[in-house]
Order: structure tokens, then C-alpha cells, then sequence
């Protein structure tokens, strides 16, 4: 039986009398491409930040790979293969592509500091770097600064810091948010072609993007999983359309 990517059971999050996260078994097959859909308020961003560690999970058990992590921190779930990009990025405004993508390689071989003493001297570093920029369409840019680039490439180059972790699983909320349409679907058009190794767990809230991208979906409602399944199946669930995809058509 193959073991899922990652996995959660009967998990629970509440803040005082406030239930976030009711219950969630969540699976994502290893390699596999998952979305996670539901409307504002659903829980979706505080279900990410259980997973990750940036919040403790009131109860309920957390597992990567088939190992547990509940009570891991977030350094140790990122050293395990699990790693994240939010809402709004968190670029160095003032680096450049290649010099913010060759940090975080250098940063994950343990050179911290070290690296920049001087760059020359870590060429595998670089290296790395430019492939990775090159995975994400991102060559045409590798010296220009962050700032100055278009939302949708600067959302691509969080995601390849992400990448220089090495994960095994990487989870993305809300990508294309505040990325307009045409950036938007180059962006996606890239994520597809991420290796087939790298699981992927994404919340976004634009569906024409979603049921393109996504082999399964999960629809949080509540704090609480509705209904999970293909893509097929979620489009056509009179439940799901009551309460969510009618209301994101309407928008």
C-alpha cells in the first residue's frame, strides 16, 4: 500500500470557544497535484499553518510520509521535506533573482553567511540556482531585481525559494492571488511542469485554475472537509455548487 505524501487525522484547531478546524482527514497522494477549495472563512489558511507548524494542532495527528510530525516545529518539518509559500510573498525587494535563489540553495547546504565570503567560491551553489530559475521560466529576469518585476514573476520566484528546500511536499496559498489573468495562468502553466516527485497542496480560490491543475480536490466548508474527490466529481456535486461554486461563479 503506498504511503500518502501527506495526511492528517481527526485534526482540530480551536482559539477559545472558535473552531477553525473541525476534525480534518486530509489525504494527498504522493506526487499528487491537490487542491484545497472552500469559501472565506472556511479554514483553509489555518488548515496550511497546522501543517507547517506555525500553529499547534489542538488535537488530532499530523503525518508526513507516514511519520508523525504533530509536535514537530516548523525548521524540523521543512528539514523533513515540507515547505510553504503565502498569501503575500516575502521576497528581498533588493536582490536579485539569481542572488535571493542562491541564498536560500546556500542556506539549506548550511552555509548561511559563509556564502556570500566570497560567492565565487560556491559555484555548485549557483549552479543550482540558475537550474532552478530555469525550471520557472525565470532566466530572462536571473539579474534583475525583485522589485522591479511583474507581481506574477515575483510569486514565481517565491515559489522556487520554496523549491530550493528541496521538498518532498509543497504547499501553496493562494498563488495567483493579486496576480492578473494572463500572469496568472504562465504561472500555473509552470507549476504543471514541476517534477512529478514534488507533491503539491494548494489553496486558490480561482476554479477555471484549479480544476486545470488539480487531480483531486478537497472542499473545506465550516472548518470541516465536505466532500473530497476528482475534479469531475466535485464540479458536479449538487452540495458543492449550493455552497461554494455557485457563490465563487456569482463573484
Amino acid at each position: 500500500m503506498t504511503v500518502p505524501a501527506l495526511q492528517t487525522k481527526e485534526l482540530f484547531k480551536s482559539f477559545g470557544s472558535f473552531v477553525a478546524t473541525n476534525g480534518v482527514d486530509l489525504t494527498v497522494a504522493a506526487g499528487g497535484r491537490h487542491a484545497l477549495i472552500g469559501p472565506n472563512g472556511a479554514g483553509k489558511t489555518t488548515l496550511i499553518n497546522l501543517l507547517t507548524g506555525f500553529l499547534s494542532a489542538t488535537s488530532g495527528e499530523i503525518f508526513l510520509d507516514g511519520k508523525d510530525i504533530t509536535a514537530l516545529p516548523q525548521h524540523q518539518r521543512v528539514k523533513r521535506g515540507l515547505a510553504r509559500t503565502f498569501q503575500i510573498n516575502r521576497l528581498f525587494a533588493d536582490m536579485t533573482v539569481l542572488e535571493s535563489v542562491a541564498m536560500a540553495v546556500g542556506e539549506r547546504r548550511g552555509f548561511g553567511a559563509r556564502f556570500w565570503r566570497p560567492i565565487g567560491r560556491f559555484g555548485d551553489v549557483l549552479d543550482e540556482a540558475a537550474q532552478l530559475i530555469e525550471r520557472l521560466k525565470l532566466t530572462d529576469v536571473a539579474t534583475r531585481r525583485t522589485r522591479d518585476l511583474a507581481y506574477g514573476k515575483q510569486r514565481l520566484i517565491e515559489i522556487a525559494l520554496a523549491l530550493a528546500a528541496q521538498p518532498r511536499v509543497l504547499l501553496l496559498d493562494e498563488p495567483a492571488a493579486g496576480v492578473p489573468t494572463s500572469e496568472s495562468r504562465e504561472l500555473f502553466d509552470t507549476l504543471a511542469q514541476l517534477p512529478a516527485d514534488v507533491t503539491v497542496l494548494l489553496i486558490e480560490h480561482d476554479m477555471d485554475l484549479v480544476f486545470r491543475f488539480a487531480d483531486r480536490i478537497s472542499v473545506l466548508v465550516g472548518g470541516a472537509v465536505l466532500l473530497e474527490g476528482t475534479p469531475d466529481m466535485v464540479a458536479t456535486d449538487p452540495l458543492v455548487r449550493e455552497v461554494y461554486l455557485g457563490e465563487a461563479q456569482d463573484v
